[in-house]
């Protein structure tokens, strides 16, 4: 295994649709990481390996997605005691991904999982970013552009709203 800084897991390859805004964000921000499919219930051998061998290489963040009882992250979170885990509760067909974030965010005390929204990937690369920008000038700076070209972006709509009016503005939008 490569020394990377993220690691992106998933439970399964349906919640690749969602995780790939993980991995485009993070690009986009020069982060090193990887990115697997594993299941702590179908193969918990083959996760408990690539958690050591995470642990063995140095990770800083893990970026882990999961859907319905969604053990995946805290499973992590549990095996990498150092190392900040991010939970991506994922939207399921019964209960819309509320049954994945009950399981992602009501972790037991000493075994923490920061969690996200659900189906919010990009947040999760956004915090892992903002945590391996802690000790990293280059990322504080590339994430301190992405902020401001958010609040552009607001101040750019708001202007056109202000010039259009609301009816314009909205036909403008489809």
């Amino acid at each position: 295994m490569k020394n990377i800084d993220v690691s992106i897991i998933m439970g399964s390859d349906s919640d690749l649709p969602i995780m790939k805004d993980c991995a485009k964000f993070l690009e986009q921000m020069g982060i090193s990481y990887d990115i697997k499919i594993l299941s702590v219930h179908r193969t918990p051998e083959k996760a408990t390996e690539y958690a050591k061998a995470l642990n063995e290489n140095g990770v800083k963040v893990v970026i882990a997605g999961a859907g319905g009882a969604a053990h995946l992250p805290g499973v992590f979170a549990a095996m990498l005691p150092t190392v900040p885990v991010i939970g991506i509760p994922i939207h399921t067909k019964t209960l819309s991904g509320v049954d994945s974030l009950y399981s992602i965010v009501q972790m037991p005390s000493g075994i923490p999982v920061a969690t996200v929204a659900i189906n919010g990937a990009k947040n999760a690369a956004i915090l892992a970013t903002s945590i391996l920008a802690v000790e990293n000038k280059d990322l504080k700076n590339k994430l301190f552009s992405f902020k401001n070209s958010l609040k552009d972006a607001v101040s750019t709509k708001d202007k056109k709203l202000q010039e259009l009016g609301i009816d314009a503005y909205l036909d403008n939008m489809t």
